[in-house]
């Protein structure tokens, strides 16, 4: 007797459908837009990396820093782009407009945390615009001391802050006092003036500024680095 053969298995499996690979890259299109859902947190992630806290946005927005303006632009249109994807039905041409959308999602996601770098690195260095703090006279009119504090942050390396102290009025144009302040490896300025102060004669005000040559101007000029200027009236 013969020994009674063994129906063969079936070793090819059924190749999917063209509904069935819809529905599997559609799937893989839902996560990717899913992941871009959250662009904005993730640029806030970086920018906290960076040291950028809510101080430092306060002053990027005060400043009308644009890469902070620009970063959260890109982000929610990555956020449209990735809900709009998720309402696409996963049709042959569902798909397509599905994969455009996120492809288009994608350039703004990543262009949202490239300029949320700059911005982060702008925000956290500072701009460079001095600030004259602590100022203080003392003594009579023939013994007088000067004192006052000059402060920048985000100083280029190769740029300085000029000081200068003008008696007002006066005859004979000339400074009480002039110096040059260089930033240190942080880019920072941080100098206290203390200065013995003889105005000449007939002199009521006294003049103190510190600009920044790269961006002159005058002290009541709209710029973001403009030069700061006070003023002390002596009797």
């Amino acid at each position: 007797m013969g020994v009674p053969k063994e129906p063969s298995k079936q070793t090819d499996s059924t190749p999917p459908t063209i509904g069935e690979i819809q529905a599997t890259l559609g799937k893989r299109l839902d996560d990717v837009a899913k992941i871009l859902a959250g662009a904005l947190v993730a640029v806030a992630g970086i920018m906290t990396t960076l040291g950028l806290n809510s101080k430092f946005v306060f002053v990027a927005l005060n400043n009308r820093s644009w890469p902070i303006y620009v970063a959260s632009l890109c982000a929610i249109i990555s956020i449209v782009c990735s809900i709009t994807a998720l309402l696409i039905r996963p049709t042959a041409r569902g798909v397509l407009w599905e994969t455009g959308v996120l492809v288009l999602g994608v350039i703004f996601y990543m262009a949202s945390l490239s300029i949320a770098v700059v911005g982060a690195a702008q925000a956290a260095g500072g701009n460079g615009r001095p600030t004259i703090t602590d100022v203080r006279l003392d003594g009579p009119r023939s013994n007088m001391r000067l004192r006052f504090g000059v402060h920048a942050d985000g100083v280029q390396k190769w740029a300085h802050i000029e000081v200068s102290v003008t008696p007002l009025p006066s005859e004979k144009p000339g400074d009480l006092y002039w110096s040059v302040l260089r930033p240190d490896e942080q880019g920072e300025i941080a100098q206290q003036i203390d200065i013995p102060l003889s105005p000449p004669a007939g002199t009521s005000v006294i003049s103190i500024s510190a600009l920044n040559p790269d961006t002159p101007g005058e002290c009541l000029t709209k710029t973001q680095r403009g030069p700061a200027c006070t003023e002390l009236h002596i009797s």
